[in-house]
């Protein structure tokens, strides 16, 4: 099973208070990994990541799609180095290109993240 799809079935297990969809789409590029609906009745995207180093892979069809769509839509990122989920705004697509994880995540760990997706609006 590859790492990403690891990392969806913890998602799924420790942020039960948001509805996911899996999005398998292979016929249009970049598009997020996760269609997620909160209590507060919005949709929002999420892109999930995982990476051993500070640097974090986007196509550029991802990169295309978080700077035309900046709004509602998320990054999380998996360190396998210390485990810790981040969560960045898709807004900041080109600094985690240029900077990865030394950009600053929005929050860190799967319950604040799942405190901060249910307040989405």
């Amino acid at each position: 099973m590859k790492p990403e799809t690891k990392f969806y079935g913890q998602i799924k297990k420790y942020i039960t208070k948001i509805s996911w969809i899996r999005i398998e789409n292979l016929a249009v590029p970049g598009t997020p990994d996760l269609l997620g609906y909160n209590n507060n009745c919005i949709f929002f995207t999420v892109e999930l990541k995982y990476t051993t180093t500070n640097k974090i892979k986007f196509s550029p069809h991802q990169i295309a799609f978080h700077v035309k769509h900046p709004l509602n839509t998320f990054i999380i990122v998996l360190d396998a180095r210390d485990k810790l989920p981040k969560l960045y705004e898709g807004s900041c697509i080109r600094d985690l290109v240029a900077g990865g994880l030394k950009h600053k995540p929005k929050v860190s760990g799967f319950k604040e993240i799942e405190k901060f997706l249910e307040l989405v609006a």
